[in-house]
């Protein structure tokens, strides 16, 4: 957990945001630029209250997509990277197929996506998914393989001093009990992304098809030359897509006490 005070985090978050829009603001009046090219943050503000019921009902879609496909792209990665931990001979097969799968840009697929699946919110969840899977699973499977050899040969050893479990229940035990607690703090470094990509899949999505969401409301609104609701709908996209990372992270946290926090503060530090 971070040793920096809770306030102290909030006060720095909230000084940089206000430094922000300071500049933004500073930005329009200096340049004269038009507001249908770049509204400044008072306006801004204004569609956003003006719309905000609008928004809210294009930013329930949007979440909703972004969930399920956090949810559903971490099941995947998750089992993927077990199989492969476990079975040797996947590690053969589905290792090039994982690899050669970035190789496709998922942006080029969405408009396949959306004629297989529909403009509904399948083919964004689907989307999403994709998007999320692979940070997951190379993450969590990049953590199984980096596991301590001394634990793992400690565990074998332990078990066959017991005597007589066959080696692939061996290997299952300590894939489950030594490997799989290993790799937990880097499964989290993939949960991480995974949260601040997932928001990217649902948006392109519903920028190639769809009837609702805040990609939808953005791209119409571009369209009518509506640039400062487009900029109130990217706004709200970005608070939520930070209260899901800061919210995913500090459940981690919680859930990973053991795991070394690069970025707290010693006390040497706040003393100097």
């Amino acid at each position: 957990m971070l040793n920096v005070p809770w306030c102290s985090r909030f006060l720095r978050g909230l000084i940089i945001l206000v430094g922000l829009l300071a500049l933004w603001q500073v930005l329009v009046w200096l340049t004269g630029v038009p507001p249908y090219i770049l509204p400044s943050p008072v306006r801004v503000v204004q569609a956003l209250m003006n719309n905000g019921g609008l928004i809210g009902r294009h930013l329930g879609v949007t979440l909703t997509e972004i969930l399920a496909g956090l949810i559903c792209g971490t099941v995947l990665g998750v089992g993927a990277a077990l199989m492969v931990g476990y079975f040797r001979p996947a590690r053969r097969w589905l290792m090039p197929v994982l690899v050669a799968s970035q190789a496709i840009p998922v942006f080029a697929i969405a408009p396949l996506l959306v004629l297989w699946l529909g403009y509904g919110m399948a083919s964004k969840v689907a989307m999403a998914t994709l998007i999320i899977f692979f940070p997951v699973t190379a993450a969590f499977l990049d953590g199984l393989r980096r596991t301590e050899p001394g634990w793992v040969d400690l565990a074998r050893t332990m078990t066959a001093g017991v005597g007589g479990a066959p080696p692939e229940g061996n290997r299952l035990r300590i894939l489950l009990y030594i490997r799989t607690p290993a790799a937990l703090p880097a499964l989290a470094s993939g949960l991480r992304v995974a949260a601040a990509v997932a928001p990217i899949g649902a948006v392109v999505g519903e920028w190639v098809g769809s009837s609702a969401g805040l990609g939808y409301l953005m791209l119409h609104a571009n369209g009518r030359m509506q640039v400062d609701l487009m900029f109130a709908a990217l706004l709200a996209l970005s608070v939520v897509s930070l209260t899901l990372w800061f919210a995913l992270d500090a459940a981690l946290r919680r859930l990973l006490p053991w795991q070394p926090d690069l970025f707290s503060e010693t006390q040497q530090e706040r003393a100097s």
